[in-house]
């Protein structure tokens, strides 16, 4: 598991980024910290794979405190999340080694897409002493690989058959953009809730579909999903 420390002064956003780590998987929450001097206190006695981070703190801020991990030789990497859209925020944050940056607000498909990556790319470290031009240009810089249809079965994730992904294609796009939730689309596909899960998952990281969590009354939050049109016109065209 990959130990998370989430650094956010909103408690609403903070359990939000807490839920959406729980859907991930892979992921531990370790901690929560209101401030970067309460996480520095924190790191100092646990150490933690990967931390999300907020900008705008009281007190330090999420840049200052960046300077400070580094400065103390800590080589924990960081996902930014925050409000802040400046270039020099950016940049700085890249420069002090920020591996993904998320600009509030954010849905929940690029909350996952950054994790997903990430985990990815620690899979692939971990298990491999050298890697190859390709592992480096797939699964560290993104770049873009033409996959033949001879090689497209073997490029979809583990779990995730082609004659299945097709058929739920077909009925998410007959959604026409109307919100379902995971449950219900497994129930017209006629496939288990966790199967479909795999699938929505997939469908999200690729972009093609869009996430909002609803907070009712009672109870935990539900997940809508709705059909991306922008990304959605030529998605199987790339992979079945």
């Amino acid at each position: 598991m990959i130990k998370v420390l989430i650094i956010e002064d909103d408690p609403m956003v903070a359990e939000l980024n807490r839920y959406y780590l729980e859907q991930v998987g892979g992921f531990q929450l370790v901690a929560i910290a209101r401030s970067g001097s309460e996480a520095l206190e924190f790191l100092s006695r646990q150490e933690v794979d990967l931390i999300l981070l907020d900008i705008f703190m009281p007190g330090i801020n999420g840049l200052e405190f960046l300077a400070e991990l580094r400065k103390a030789e800590n080589e924990a990497d960081v996902i930014i999340v925050s409000a802040s859209t400046d270039s020099n925020s950016i940049k700085k944050a890249l420069q002090y080694g920020a591996v993904d940056y998320l600009i509030k607000p954010f849905e929940y498909e690029r909350f996952c897409e950054a994790l997903t990556a990430y985990k990815r790319r620690q899979i692939l470290i971990q298990n491999k002493a050298k890697l190859s031009q390709k592992d480096l240009d797939k699964q560290i810089f993104h770049k873009e690989e033409k996959i033949s249809p001879e090689k497209r079965d073997d490029w979809l994730p583990k779990g995730i058959n082609p004659s299945t992904l097709k058929l739920v294609w077909d009925h998410v796009q007959e959604t026409k953009g109307a919100n379902f939730t995971t449950e219900e689309m497994a129930q017209k596909v006629g496939i288990s809730r966790v199967s479909m899960s795999k699938y929505i998952a997939f469908l999200c990281e690729e972009g093609v579909l869009n996430t909002e969590v609803s907070y009712g009354s009672v109870g935990r939050p539900v997940n809508y999903h709705r059909l991306n049109p922008l990304k959605a016109k030529d998605f199987l065209k790339g992979i079945l």
